[in-house]
């Protein structure tokens, strides 16, 4: 509990972010959990649905999400909608019109217009119902997420159920984005209920903004890695990390913290995303780093945990899209119980990867030289 402690307030002095006490927490992992907890939070809802996501895509569940969003609104629940512009483009034309006649408030995050900066996005993913219970994580609002890794039939994710105080500072992370077109902030269906405290987590929400420079996700990673004592554990969907983050784990590395990152192998959705992760790999084994690519599926999840005390679980990849240029969502929970919980997903995932080592530098010219193009290129997803 000291370590605890010392974390919390380290992370509050250096953040600026109160932690609160209170929250329940509930890891969901892959579509197989994720997908039915969320759609029963949004058919139960009474008052309000609000939902953030980068990734809309087309297929049966886009069309579930839509349908249960449909019948609420029309049962008078005040449904709001944010899509990012980018990442959303591909969904059907006919779900964002039911929507939409169903009186679903449906917003476009930076449509890719004229004047508008194509590189800067909403990469949060948020769902908070009723005020009260809210969902952050990964997960996409697509088809290549329902099921389970372990049976190979959709990626890997890890999302969190929450309800507690935490869930004002998801609602903060949504209302933020609302307002980038100026919408109202809040109407009559908002009632800003005292939140309880049944839960034993103490948790944290950091927004990570969309601006020049780093952004408070980056600070939190760098913090936890000059704060961790004995191991770090990374799992990210793109691996891009900016020289002073390959400092930052290099130097938690030469410090005596056993760092492990976890990210896609030769199942990844872009193969750019793989070569970009390619182009820092000889720093990070210079480094002592240890290195796993996931072989049976995509791995989409983002998730960190420090010295088997606190965890990380949201949207940013260990990417400098992520750190520096996306609207991004992260929830710390102190809670060594959870840790323990999320290390066991990471021990099970370990199973399936494998360790890069040196030798991946005994590599065909046809496979370095498209690596060494992308150097400097970084991903969205």
């Amino acid at each position: 509990m000291e370590s605890l402690e010392r974390y919390r307030r380290a992370l509050e002095g250096l953040l600026g972010v109160p932690a609160t006490e209170g929250n329940v927490v509930e890891l969901l992992r892959d579509g197989v959990e994720i997908f039915p907890a969320m759609l029963e939070a949004i058919d139960t809802a009474q008052r309000t649905v609000d939902l953030l996501t980068f990734v809309y895509w087309k297929g049966q569940i886009a069309e579930h999400f839509a349908e249960s969003l449909c019948r609420r609104a029309r049962a008078g629940v005040r449904c709001r909608v944010i899509l990012d512009s980018l990442g959303a483009r591909h969904v059907e034309k006919d779900v964002i019109a039911s929507m939409e006649d169903a009186g679903v408030l449906l917003h476009w995050f930076r449509p890719l217009v004229p004047g508008n900066d194509p590189g800067h996005r909403t990469h949060r993913k948020v769902l908070i119902c009723d005020e009260q219970v809210a969902f952050t994580g990964g997960v996409g609002i697509a088809d290549e997420w329902d099921g389970s890794s372990d049976e190979g039939t959709g990626w890997r994710e890890t999302q969190v159920r929450l309800q507690g105080p935490v869930v004002d500072g998801l609602r903060a992370a949504f209302v933020d984005d609302w307002m980038d077109a100026e919408h109202v902030l809040f109407d009559d269906a908002d009632r800003f209920p005292e939140q309880p405290q049944d839960g034993d987590t103490t948790a944290m929400v950091i927004r990570g903004e969309s601006e020049h420079g780093w952004s408070d996700g980056a600070l939190l990673r760098r913090a936890l890695l000059d704060l961790a004592q004995e191991r770090v554990r990374i799992t990210t969907a793109y691996l891009a990390p900016d020289p002073a983050m390959i400092e930052a784990l290099t130097r938690a590395v030469a410090r005596g913290v056993q760092v492990q990152i976890l990210h896609p192998g030769p199942q990844t959705d872009k193969e750019i995303a793989r070569l970009a992760a390619e182009s820092v790999y000889d720093d990070l084994l210079a480094g002592g780093v240890e290195l796993w690519e996931f072989q049976p599926t995509m791995l989409h999840a983002k998730v960190l945990t420090v010295d088997r005390q606190l965890s990380v679980v949201g949207s940013s990849n260990l990417n400098t899209r992520s750190l520096s240029h996306d609207e991004e969502v992260d929830v710390v929970l102190f809670d060594a119980a959870l840790t323990a919980e999320l290390d066991r997903h990471t021990d099970q995932d370990l199973t399936r990867a494998e360790r890069v080592d040196e030798t991946w530098n005994q590599r065909s010219p046809a496979r370095w030289a498209p690596q060494k193009l992308v150097t400097l290129i970084d991903h969205w997803t």
